[in-house]
C-alpha cells in the first residue's frame, strides 16, 4: 500500500519512498572538514592527547573528541543530543569514521579528564592555535570577563553565589580572556559558583600571558569593576602592560569624583575629567578617568548617580596610559564585543549545557567548546569570509546544505542539493583554502634527527 500525504495548498498528493542512499543535512562541512585537514587538527589532537585506549573495540579518542566538537557544531545542546549524528552515514563518510560514538562514550571521555590531563591537553592545542593568528603592528587588546553558568542538579564546583537571572540558583562562574581584534578566546577556566569575578585573576592571568609568543604584543588589558583590585593592577603594571579598569565608586573616589572642578566637554551630554589618588594598601597613586553624563529621560545611562551632583551619572576608570581622557574611554567602551563572544558560546554553541557530576570533566568539555569557537574564528579568516558571523549563521548559511552520498565507479561522491546551494556555495570557500598556505605550529614539524 502506497503512503501518500496531501499537500495543505493544492490537491496533487505526495507519495512517501524509502531510499537506501545516504543523507545529510550537513553537506556544507566539508569546506570546515578540509580547513582542519589543511592545519593539522588530527596531529595536533593525537599529539596532546593525555590518554590512549588499548581496548579493540574502543573508538579513537580523537575520533570521540572530534565527535563532540562536530556535535555542537551541528547544534547539539545536551550530550543526548549527539547521538542524532549516529545515524548520518554521510556526514560519518566525509570524517572518515566508521563508527560514531555514543552520548555515553562522549561522557565516558571527558571523566577521564582530570586537572593536570586538561591543563596539558589544552595548553598544547591554544599554542597550536596561536601560532597561526595574525600578527598586528599596533598590538592586541585582551579583554577579560566572567559570566555565570547556572546547574541544575548536585554537580561538583555547582555554589550559589552572584546570579542575576535566577538568585539562588547554583552556577558555575567561568572565567576567560578573549582577544579582542581577533575573537580569539586565549584562556578560560571553570570556576565555582561562589566566586567573585576577580578571584585568582592574578593567576589566571599568568597563565594566559604564558601562552603568548613574544611576536604577539598586547597594547592594552581591559576589565570590568570585578577586576579593581590593586594586586591586579601592580601585576599588569609589573609586566609593563597598559590597562584600562573600571573603578568601583568607594567613598573615597566618590568624594574625588565630586571634586573634580575642570571638566572637558565632549558634546552636550557627556564631558571628562581626570584626578590621581593613592588608596589604602596601594603603593602608588595612579590615574582615574571620570566620565559625568547628563541624566536624560529617554535614555538609559551606564554610570552611577552621585547624591552630591544630582542630574548626572559618573564612571570612573583607572590606567596607567597617557592617552587623552576621552580616548581612554572610547577604548574601554570596544571591550563590549566580549559579551558577544559570551553570548555566542552560551546561546549558539551551548557552553553552558554539556554539564557532568565531575567538575574538571565539566571543566574539559567547556575547554573543549572555546576550542572550536577558535576553530570557526580561524575559519572565517582563512577562508576570506567578509565580517565576523558568529557560529550559528555560518551553521545556516554554510554548513547546512542537503547532500546524498553515492558512488561514480570506485569513487566516493557527496550529491551537494542545489537548491540549497549547492557546490557553486562551497566553491569559493575551498578554492581560498587550497590557495592559502596555513603555518603549522613548530611543535608539529618534524624534528631533525640528531
Amino acid at each position: 500500500m502506497r503512503q501518500e500525504i496531501t499537500p495543505l495548498w493544492g490537491e496533487k498528493k505526495v507519495e512517501l519512498r524509502e531510499t537506501k542512499r545516504a543523507v545529510t543535512p550537513w553537506g556544507g562541512l566539508v569546506v570546515f572538514v578540509e580547513f582542519l585537514r589543511k592545519i593539522g587538527y588530527v596531529e595536533a589532537v593525537e599529539k596532546y592527547l593525555p590518554f590512549v585506549l588499548t581496548s579493540p573495540n574502543a573508538i579513537d579518542p580523537a575520533q570521540t573528541f572530534t565527535a563532540f566538537l562536530v556535535s555542537v557544531l551541528t547544534g547539539a545542546r545536551r550530550f543526548a543530543h549527539t547521538g542524532l549524528l549516529r545515524t548520518d552515514a554521510a556526514l560519518r563518510r566525509v570524517l572518515g569514521m566508521v563508527r560514531f560514538p555514543s552520548d555515553d562514550t562522549l561522557r565516558n571521555f571527558f571523566r577521564r579528564f582530570g586537572q593536570g590531563q586538561t591543563y596539558r591537553f589544552y595548553s598544547g592545542l591554544w599554542a597550536w592555535q596561536i601560532g597561526r593568528l595574525p600578527q598586528r603592528a599596533e598590538g592586541h587588546s585582551l579583554d577579560l570577563d566572567s559570566t555565570v553558568f547556572e546547574r541544575y542538579g548536585r554537580q561538583e564546583g555547582a555554589r550559589k553565589g552572584h546570579n542575576p537571572r535566577k538568585h539562588g540558583r547554583p552556577s558555575h562562574h567561568p572565567l576567560l580572556a578573549v582577544l579582542a581584534e581577533a575573537h580569539f578566546i586565549l584562556h578560560g577556566w571553570l570556576r565555582s559558583g561562589d566566586c567573585g569575578s576577580g578571584r585568582g585573576a592574578v593567576e589566571f592571568l599568568k597563565e594566559a600571558l604564558a601562552q603568548l609568543p613574544e611576536t604577539l604584543r598586547l597594547k592594552v588589558v581591559r576589565a570590568d569593576a570585578g577586576f579593581f583590585d590593586g594586586k591586579f593592577l601592580e601585576f599588569l603594571e609589573a609586566r609593563q602592560l597598559g590597562y584600562i579598569v573600571v573603578a568601583r565608586l568607594t567613598r573615597w573616589l566618590k568624594r574625588e569624583a565630586t571634586r573634580v572642578k575642570e571638566w572637558r566637554a565632549l558634546d552636550e551630554d557627556f564631558a571628562v575629567g581626570e584626578f590621581s589618588l593613592r588608596l589604602f594598601n596601594w603603593e602608588r597613586a595612579r590615574r582615574f578617568v571620570v566620565i559625568r553624563e547628563r541624566l536624560k529621560e529617554e535614555r538609559d545611562s551606564a554610570g552611577k548617580k552621585l547624591l552630591e551632583v544630582p542630574g548626572y551619572t559618573f564612571r570612573l576608570f583607572v590606567t596607567n596610559l597617557e592617552a587623552a581622557a576621552e580616548e581612554i574611554w572610547r577604548n574601554y567602551n570596544q571591550r563590549a564585543d566580549v559579551e558577544n563572544r559570551i553570548g555566542e558560546l552560551k546561546y549558539d554553541l551551548a557552553a553552558d549545557d554539556f554539564c557532568l557530576r565531575q567538575f574538571f570533566a565539566t571543566e574539559a568539555a567547556f575547554c573543549g567548546i572555546l576550542l572550536l569557537f577558535n576553530l570557526l574564528s580561524e575559519f572565517q579568516r582563512v577562508t576570506g569570509l567578509k565580517g565576523f558571523r558568529q557560529p550559528a549563521t555560518l551553521r545556516s548559511q554554510v554548513f547546512l546544505c542537503g547532500a546524498v552520498l553515492g558512488r561514480a565507479g570506485r569513487r566516493l561522491v557527496l550529491h551537494l542539493s542545489a537548491a540549497w546551494g549547492g557546490v557553486d556555495k562551497l566553491k569559493p570557500l575551498i578554492s581560498r583554502l587550497l590557495e592559502v598556505a596555513v603555518p603549522t605550529s613548530p611543535k608539529l614539524e618534524q624534528q631533525p634527527a640528531t
